[in-house]
């Protein structure tokens, strides 16, 4: 990728992100994902077909979503290089599938409302972030649930799109955006979705095995510390992917994360990811946070390298 298109696109999400006037008139690229996904689950997610054909139906699921994906960032490319200077256009399409100034802003206002002892703001603040039970946690409950979605986020929202932008054009980007969107919506274990959206889960999987990484050595870099907690509990998480920069960050913090968590109010019993503090508090996700800006500031010089190598 001769042109900066990389580096553009990472400027302009951080200076004006994805503007609520915008979503309001048009919405956001991914909810066409999600609109996609939604209709083939209800049309082809039947409880009474068989397991092996709710499978393989999920399967067509996700080959829509990569001809979908595919085809529209190919097509803008296409476009962009007829243009004068189309890498602009370019920038401009990859710029929403990028999420650094949105991710900051939602993880910021629950340090806010902690700080300020209202635990009940901070409890709704990180329920829109995380997919746990938020009622009953305590404040340093709140706080690492908040830190954990950081760490996570990282590598789903800004290195792996980032990634595959680099490696694969806008075609790369928005194909890990379709797959990214369905296995949130549609990867899960439980009865309903397990053969469905098996597809979904592994091929996000597979498209977060160098990004995971990437963003744990990053985060450790970023904090010049938490290397030798990250190689030994990243096993630890549930996900092949998601302990790397969850371990990072734990390391890097000196904190520690996971442990026991609850959904739709059951308690599974997970094991504690790093051997710092478990008391956080307002003050760490502050930390994090200044953490994470600044593991974005090493990724805008990757993408500048890659722009200069070329």
């Amino acid at each position: 990728m001769a042109e900066p298109v990389a580096l553009a696109a990472l400027a302009l999400e951080a200076a004006i992100g994805w503007p609520a006037w915008l979503y309001a008139r048009i919405g956001h690229p991914v909810g066409v994902f999600a609109r996609v996904i939604a209709a083939c689950e209800q049309r082809w997610n039947d409880a009474d077909r068989p397991e092996p054909t709710r499978r393989l139906l999920g399967m067509v699921t996700v080959l829509l979503l990569l001809l979908l994906a595919g085809a529209a960032g190919w097509e803008i490319e296409r476009v962009a290089a007829r243009l004068p200077h189309g890498w602009v256009l370019v920038a401009l399409a990859a710029l929403p599938g990028l999420a650094q100034r949105s991710l900051y802003r939602h993880v910021r206002p629950v340090a806010a409302a902690l700080a300020r002892g209202d635990l009940a703001a901070a409890r709704t603040a990180v329920g829109y972030i995380v997919g746990r039970d938020t009622a009953r946690l305590d404040a340093p409950g709140v706080a690492r649930a908040a830190i954990e979605s950081l760490a996570e986020s990282f590598c789903d929202g800004i290195v792996a799109p980032l990634f595959w932008l680099l490696v694969g054009g806008l075609p790369g980007l928005w194909i890990y955006k379709a797959i990214n969107t369905a296995d949130s919506l549609i990867g899960h274990r439980e009865p309903r979705w397990r053969a469905f959206g098996w597809a979904a889960a592994r091929t996000d999987d597979l498209l977060n095995l160098a990004p995971a990484r990437l963003s744990g050595v990053l985060l450790c870099l970023a904090g010049a510390r938490g290397w030798r907690t990250m190689w030994r509990d990243a096993g630890k998480h549930a996900s092949p992917n998601a302990g790397w920069p969850e371990a990072a960050m734990a390391g890097a913090l000196d904190l520690r994360l996971a442990g026991p968590i609850a959904y739709d109010g059951v308690v599974t019993p997970k094991p504690w990811i790093g051997d710092g503090r478990a008391d956080a508090g307002a003050e760490d996700i502050r930390r994090g946070l200044a953490l994470y800006v600044r593991a974005c500031g090493l990724l805008w010089l990757i993408a500048g390298g890659v722009a200069w190598a070329h």
